[in-house]
């Protein structure tokens, strides 16, 4: 990687990251919602649903590996032009999608957009998560403030998606939605390759693919952790909260359709948008300036201890109340404090990455580690279709609570770790 960027370039180059990075997030954030909600309606089950963001997940997992690489060997901008430019293009061939094609033949081609709209995604991620280290100034606190900061925002951003393709479904449809998100976004990707400012390293030639796979235990243990702390979300919000919530609110008319749709898209937008905020505040909420790694590790253990307590709540209630009109309230109040939680970790997670990582191989640590955080919402989003089809919402919520352990017993490990590594 070449010299750090001065200052004034870091902070533009750093604004600049950042704005394309929101306007992504906001077509992936209403393209999810514009898919589940659309194919909903056509009557897919639970399962196909999920099938439908299995490649999205998997192509993660493929990507991350493959783009620290491709960062290190020819520079961040590359990495994030090509994600704006594959979104695009993935936009575009939804809006080609026949109404008229058989069930298996629209699982198989959304699938295939959705796993190249996975692709873009975790290009522009790893683009933007890296830049962060490379730009931030070295002063006391500012990396985690910056890294809070960008991670936040993209949440909040992505929240608003969530509400903007319901919005979008509910009042022009599906093509139209996605054509034109696709228009925007190209307007954003030429704009910005006009006015990038310097600032973001160019690659070297030197950089083996080899180097991708980290051999530092906390960064290993970090990104097991990660697996299961996504997977714990994942395994209800990707179909199991939408699908119920859309039973409980849906009458069954067109109108009652639409107002479900807007009713789930702004419970889904304030739950991404409460969550980045959260991820934004982390730094101030644990008053992270002074603290060491080691203590910041310990704190990412015993708030992922505290998350587990929510899902088993939840779960005995989803077991109590069934099917009845007390359990929705339950939900609401219990997941979105579930989301605070959750903020709180994966704010930390995003800083400690960095901490650990060297400037000389950070994008290969930050892909390998989003390949975990892919893996983990593979793993959330098949079981979330397979457990909400076998055992509702209970087995959701049940799934989710055994995750969250798994997720504190690599936290934990990975704190010892760091306790360890900085002993004198």
């Amino acid at each position: 990687m070449e010299g750090a960027a001065s200052r004034p370039q870091g902070l533009s180059a750093y604004i600049a990251v950042t704005a394309a990075y929101w306007t992504f997030m906001l077509t992936d954030g209403a393209l999810r919602m514009l898919v589940l909600l659309h194919f909903h309606t056509l009557g897919f089950s639970p399962i196909q649903l999920a099938y439908l963001f299995v490649l999205y997940e998997v192509m993660g997992v493929v990507t991350n590996l493959c783009a620290g690489w491709i960062a290190a060997r020819f520079g961040l901008n590359s990495t994030l032009y090509a994600g704006l430019a594959l979104q695009i293009a993935a936009l575009l061939a939804l809006a080609a999608l026949n109404p008229a094609w058989g069930v298996g033949a629209s699982v198989l081609f959304v699938m295939t957009v959705q796993g190249a709209s996975g692709v873009a995604k975790d290009l522009a991620k790893m683009s933007a998560k890296s830049a962060v280290k490379l730009l931030a100034p070295e002063a006391d606190g500012t990396l985690f403030r910056w890294v809070a900061w960008l991670t936040g925002s993209k949440n909040a951003v992505k929240g608003l998606g969530f509400l903007l393709g319901t919005v979008l479904l509910g009042l022009f449809g599906f093509k139209a939605s996605v054509l034109a998100m696709g228009v925007a976004l190209g307007l954003v990707l030429l704009t910005l390759a006009a006015l990038m400012p310097t600032g973001l390293p160019k690659g070297k030639k030197g950089a083996k693919f080899r180097e991708v796979f980290s051999k530092n235990r906390n960064i290993n243990r970090l990104s097991a952790a990660r697996v299961f702390l996504f997977g714990a979300r994942d395994v209800w919000f990707v179909v199991g909260i939408p699908i119920y919530f859309y039973a409980v609110l849906s009458d069954g008319t067109v109108e009652g359709n639409r107002a479900a749709f807007f009713q789930i898209g702004g419970f889904m937008a304030l739950w991404i948008i409460g969550y980045g905020a959260v991820q934004a505040w982390a730094p101030r909420l644990l008053a992270a300036r002074g603290r060491g790694i080691a203590q910041t590790a310990r704190i990412a253990a015993h708030w992922t201890l505290g998350l587990a307590t929510i899902p088993v709540v939840l779960t005995l209630a989803a077991i109590v109340f069934g099917g009845q009109g007390g359990l929705t309230p339950i939900l609401i109040v219990g997941l979105l404090l579930f989301g605070f939680v959750f903020a709180v970790n994966s704010s930390v997670h995003s800083y400690l990455i960095l901490a650990f990582s060297q400037a000389d191989r950070v994008t290969m640590d930050v892909g390998f580690y989003y390949m975990s955080n892919a893996a983990g919402r593979l793993i959330g989003t098949l079981l979330s279709g397979v457990s909400y089809q076998i055992g509702g919402l209970p087995l959701c919520l049940g799934t989710a609570t055994a995750m969250v352990l798994l997720s504190y017993f690599f936290a934990r490990r990975m704190a010892a770790g760091a306790a360890a590594t900085r002993r004198p």
